[in-house]
């Protein structure tokens, strides 16, 4: 705002919002007052989710955003005789044991693992009651009768035909990574070129394949999307487009207009629509960021698709392309990865009618790590599976298709384990 010398901005008129300035200066200032704000960081005790947790914290930080709490959520913290609720201990300590170094130094806070997510007032209410972990007092469906497919059926029906896109979506925390990567893996397999992708800036899709990927799987072409690369990218083409008829002030100008966050926008949505291009040839899996992101994307999408039927300039055909093969089912196959808990069920489901609005209609839901079908004497476990019930029960109605992913003794990572993963 105090750079800018044209009043233009993709957040609207810069007048509007030097009218608001002192009042987010105020607000700046109180978040980054400890005597004022407390931060608390949630994770639960996995490796993914506390890389996230690190990666939030770092950037607050750098906004003065210092006075920060963590608190582990869902800790089992008995000791047992069971190997499966053995080994789910053991993944939970060395995750906290391996902690990005950055969280070590907040002061932490453990809360143990429910039975059954935490919806409803009674059950707020008895949330930090160590004593009260192992009754469940609701109904549940019986699993076993429903239809319930697994990844390698998803495999199947994707790869029934010679190409398209298959966008993995949902809450962060999900397994989105993991089943994308695990969808690349058995497509490669079975002789199809796949380009796996990521829009995500907390994917790690490297540790999620593991080493040796490209000699195992020589059809398989993994990337990211990086936006300071996309962005420095598409201002060069812009200005390259441009220098030869500009004067040094409108070039000057130009610049000014590039170093907007619209254009880190528009280069990610464009880099987005030149990848969705090679499912002409191939396989393209897209594991895309958290809801909220994608949505915008998708958004994005929209307002080209309009500015595309409005204008006869200079717009790339992925993105004059982009949206009609997006609602083409014969094309995209949306996959909708969630938890079989409260939350990440409900977002899922908010996030499947945003989509149909945009009359992109997913295919399959992917309920992940659940505990139907693993043999446990550890109760509150026992509790979670029955917990489970009422959740995949509901997806089954909300999806065409639904593939159940059990949870694993031994993280999926490493395309040794992803293989496992599609095999069942």
């Amino acid at each position: 705002m105090d750079t800018n010398i044209h009043g233009a901005s993709c957040l609207g008129p810069l007048s509007g919002l030097s009218a608001k300035q002192e009042m987010y200066a105020k607000t700046v200032e109180a978040l980054s007052d400890s005597c004022q704000t407390l931060l608390i960081l949630v994770a639960r005790p996995e490796r993914t989710a506390l890389q996230e947790a690190a990666r939030a914290s770092v950037e607050l930080q750098e906004l003065s955003i210092t006075n920060q709490h963590l608190i582990i959520n869902g800790v089992l913290k008995r000791q047992t005789d069971d190997p499966n609720a053995q080994a789910f201990s053991d993944r939970q300590e060395a995750a906290l044991a391996n902690m990005p170094s950055g969280l070590n130094s907040l002061p932490q806070y453990d809360v143990s693992l429910k039975p059954n997510s935490v919806t409803g007032l009674n059950l707020l209410q008895e949330f930090l009651d160590p004593n009260k972990d192992t009754v469940l007092n609701h109904n549940t469906e019986q699993v076993e009768e429903l239809n319930l497919q697994n990844l390698s059926s998803l495999l199947d029906s994707l790869t029934a035909k010679p190409s398209g896109v298959i966008m993995t979506m949902g809450k962060g925390g999900v397994g989105k990574t993991t089943v994308a990567a695990a969808l690349a893996i058995g497509i490669a397999s079975r002789g199809h070129r796949v380009h796996l992708t990521t829009t995500d800036p907390a994917a790690h899709l490297s540790l999620a394949l593991g080493d040796d990927i490209e000699e195992k799987y020589p059809l398989l072409q993994v990337s990211r999307i990086d936006p300071k690369l996309e962005t420095t990218r598409y201002s060069s083409e812009i200005i390259g487009m441009n220098v030869d008829h500009l004067d040094q002030d409108g070039l000057e100008l130009l610049k000014e207009d590039l170093a907007s966050p619209c254009t880190e926008e528009i280069a990610v949505f464009r880099a987005f629509a030149r990848i969705v291009e090679e499912a002409d040839h191939g396989f393209v899996v897209m594991d895309t960021a958290p809801t909220g992101h994608t949505l915008l994307l998708l958004d994005a999408a929209e307002a080209y698709h309009r500015e595309v039927q409005r204008s006869t300039g200079n717009i790339p055909d992925s993105v004059r392309n982009l949206l009609p093969r997006l609602r083409n089912p014969e094309e995209t196959h949306v996959v909708i990865v969630t938890l079989p808990e409260a939350t990440p069920v409900m977002e899922a489901e908010r996030l499947q009618r945003d989509l149909q609005r945009a009359e992109i209609e997913p295919d399959w839901w992917v309920v992940n790590q659940s505990w139907q079908d693993i043999k446990t004497t550890e109760p509150v476990l026992q509790n979670r599976a029955l917990a489970e019930n009422q959740w995949i029960h509901k997806v089954t109605v909300l999806s065409k298709h639904t593939a159940l992913v059990p949870w694993k003794a031994t993280e999926p990572t490493g395309w040794r384990q992803l293989e496992i993963l599609t095999q069942h």
